[in-house]
């Protein structure tokens, strides 16, 4: 395995931690302490606990890991509130 492959897998958020690391667990009961990739952080993508996510963990510390992509839910997205218009109308 080269120095730069990383093992990708898939996970479930359980707990979210301060500075944008996250504990996941993955299919085989494994738990990763995870972060969010640039990717993710530059488009402001949030993630809460019970999201989906696809992790990059390297060969050397199977215990930490870096979230690439976050699925999407099957669960509508609620309508959001009107916005209130605080100006004079002239």
């Amino acid at each position: 395995m080269a120095k730069e492959d990383m093992l990708t897998m898939d996970g479930v958020v359980q707990e979210v931690l301060p500075n944008t690391q996250f504990r996941v667990e993955m299919a085989n009961g494994a738990q990763v302490l995870a972060y969010a990739s640039g990717k993710v952080r530059k488009h402001r993508i949030r993630i809460i606990a019970g999201d989906k996510v696809s992790l990059e963990i390297s060969p050397y510390d199977l215990t930490r890991g870096r979230i690439s992509f976050r699925h999407k839910d099957e669960r509508p997205v609620p309508p959001a509130a009107p916005r209130r218009n605080f100006f004079k109308k002239r």
